[in-house]
């Protein structure tokens, strides 16, 4: 996982699992108030397999993906699935 990144980077980019299944897109990070530590990330434009997987959502009934899960960030974000619940 890279050490910086800009959310300006990774904003609208296209989530998918390291197997290839289309999530949705990165719309924006939830941050852990007391260390900054980026704990989470929006995911929006969900496919129906990302519906399937009954992540947690926000109050908006958007998906909320663990950071952890993220394993690289190239033209796509790249998850893992097994960490993404």
């Amino acid at each position: 996982m890279p050490g910086k990144i800009k959310p300006e980077e990774i904003v609208n980019k296209e989530v998918i699992t390291k197997e290839g299944k289309k999530l949705g897109m990165l719309k924006d990070l939830v941050f852990e108030v007391k260390t900054g530590e980026i704990v989470q990330f929006i995911l929006v434009s969900p496919t129906q397999y990302a519906l399937s997987l009954n992540l947690e959502q926000t109050k908006n009934k958007e998906l909320l993906v663990n950071w952890n899960s993220v394993m690289a960030i190239t033209d796509f974000i790249v998850v893992n699935e097994e960490d993404i619940l």
